[in-house]
């Protein structure tokens, strides 16, 4: 069946206007911005308060507006009126004359030795994880909660996945019983009233005086291993790191096909906290 061209037709061209007399003027193109310099875009009152914070943070017992501006070249009503400002932002305090660094600053220092501190663990899981070939795992018992800090794996050798969370199960994986088996009984019983033991797979122990019971039995420095009892085709193993009054632990896992590693891998796994926990331990405070 042939198609029937539905389009409107050509419109006629419109009759061409008489030619106006007045003669034409080409419209100029307007020039384009140009880019600002990078000296354009900078802000000196920013970059004059950022001096006066490093000298005041260079001044462990404070320092006076006078001897801060001549520190930094400023005029002093300008050092003052930055110094107040920065006062009432919190990132500065005074106390009887004397600038000192306030609690916003403070924060953001801390906020950059956490990022270090993170990062210094992620650089540790890295390596054994390299080392073994296996995914590894870094977690901390901090503020009555079980803390998943960082974990390291690859594409061939992927972490388990969070299906249930690891807060929530610490009984049913390694990582959550190594870190119960650090506590005392008042700590475990406590955590385990606000989180009861739940059957995740058929492997999962059963009730919270059996995980009680086998968290007891736990030697001390041993590596804790559980069986396909958080994720079924997955075996786990938790080696225990206690520093001061810090429970933490480094984890590893393995496909179930692979079960026979691993104890040997976990073993390895204590050689390589061995070797690296002077680093490790700076950052067991993230």
């Amino acid at each position: 069946m042939a198609k029937v061209d539905t389009a409107p037709s050509e419109p006629h061209a419109p009759p061409a206007r008489p030619r106006s007399s007045v003669p034409q003027v080409p419209r100029q193109a307007s020039p384009e911005p140009s880019e600002p310099s990078n000296s354009a875009t900078l802000i000196g009152s920013v970059q004059r308060a950022m001096r006066l914070l490093e000298r005041v943070a260079e001044h462990e017992y404070g320092a006076p507006a006078k001897q801060l501006a001549r520190e930094t070249g400023l005029a002093l009503p300008t050092a003052y009126h930055l110094l107040r400002t920065l006062v009432h932002e919190g990132y500065l305090r005074r106390d009887k004359g004397l600038f000192f660094l306030g609690e916003a600053a403070v924060r953001l220092s801390s906020s950059g030795a956490e990022q270090k501190r993170r990062s210094t663990v992620a650089d540790t899981l890295a390596r054994c994880r390299d080392a073994i070939g296996v995914p590894v795992y870094y977690a901390q018992y901090r503020d009555g909660e079980i803390e998943v800090v960082c974990v390291s794996d690859t594409p061939g050798n992927p972490a388990v996945e969070e299906w249930a969370d690891f807060r929530e199960t610490g009984h049913a994986h390694a990582i959550g019983q190594c870190l119960l088996s650090q506590l005392d009984e008042d700590a475990r019983r406590d955590h385990l009233e606000r989180h009861p033991v739940q059957s995740i797979t058929p492997y999962t122990v059963r009730d919270g005086s059996s995980l009680l019971r086998r968290l007891e039995r736990v030697r001390r420095m041993e590596p804790v291993v559980e069986r396909q009892e958080y994720a079924l085709g997955t075996v786990c193993a938790a080696i225990p790191i206690t520093l001061g009054t810090t429970a933490a632990t480094m984890a590893l896992s393995l496909p179930v096909q692979q079960s026979d590693r691993l104890l040997s891998a976990a073993r390895q796994l204590q050689e390589e906290i061995g070797r690296l926990l002077g680093s490790l331990a700076i950052s067991i405070s993230i």
